[in-house]
This record gives C-alpha cells, structure tokens and sequence, in this order.
C-alpha cells in the first residue's frame, strides 16, 4: 500500500521558477517572463502548473505561521505534510514542526518530488 502525504506544499520562489517574483520581474507575464501574489498565481497559470493543485494558497509571510494557518484550515496534521523549499531555514523551522522538508538546491524536479515522496513514505 502506497503511503501518501495529505497535503504537499511548494515554495514558489527559486523553488518552483529560477528568481523571486517580486523584486526580479515586472507583470504583465508573458510565457518568457516572469512579480508578488498576483503575479505569482498568474504564473502558476501559465507555467501550466495550476491544473495540477487542489488549491492554491500565496502566504507573504513566515513558513511556520504559514503552515500553522494550514493545518487548522485543511485539519491535515503536519505529519501528513510534505513540502519543498529552496531556503535551508525555512526547512530547518518547519521540519520542526513534524512536516517531512525537502531542500530544493536548483529548482524543482521530477526527481525531487520522488525523493520527497519516498522520504514521506519512510517517516
């Protein structure tokens, strides 16, 4: 039996495209460009990576407070969540939290989600 996470959750940022969207570029987007919660789910959108999430959620703020808000919205407990970020210390506070990390050194890959899928299913 495959053991999955409730909630899968990816830094945007450096993460899932190569710059921080709102300092490095300038909406209006175009499929070869790339700015802050309005243009980052804009780019969801047209990296064609939208269709793939139940739901979408851009939190300014701290990951702890982020993934906090989370559980108590979604009632998955942090032991059910996997997530992917490029910043070691963001995934130093919230693997404190119980939630399995994964370090996302050069942007996100298919490899990646399969290591974090099997770390997840060891834990």
């Amino acid at each position: 039996m495959c053991h999955l996470p409730g909630l899968v959750v990816f830094d945007l940022d450096y993460t899932l495209w190569p710059f921080w969207v709102d300092t490095h570029v300038d909406p209006p987007f175009h499929r070869d460009r790339t700015g802050e919660i309005r243009g980052a789910t804009q780019l969801l959108e047209l990296f064609g990576v939208r269709r793939f999430l139940c739901r979408v959620e851009i939190y300014p703020g701290g990951k702890s407070t982020h993934f906090h808000r989370l559980q108590q919205d979604t009632g998955v407990p942090f032991a059910q969540m996997l997530f992917f970020d490029d910043e070691e210390r963001n995934i130093r506070d919230v693997s404190k939290l119980g939630v399995t990390c994964v370090l996302v050194p050069d942007g996100m890959t298919q490899a990646l989600l399969t290591q974090g899928l099997e770390a997840f299913a060891r834990s």
